[in-house]
């Protein structure tokens, strides 16, 4: 008896997360991201030079 209950919920379950799959509800929640680190190395000082170009965008 106690494994038709189980049967006929787990039946109900499935159909359920079907129904809701349907408009988008997804029940599985995503891992939440690991955050992204990016070490930045440091400007180098500029160097007094007639013939140097414009300075670089990223420092």
């Amino acid at each position: 008896m106690q494994a038709l209950i189980q049967i006929i919920v787990g039946l109900v379950a499935a159909i359920a997360a079907t129904a809701l799959a349907q408009f988008g509800v997804d029940l599985n929640v995503p891992r939440a991201a690991d955050r992204e680190v990016r070490r930045v190395a440091d400007c180098p000082e500029p160097v007094a030079d007639l013939s140097a170009g414009p300075p670089a965008r990223n420092c």
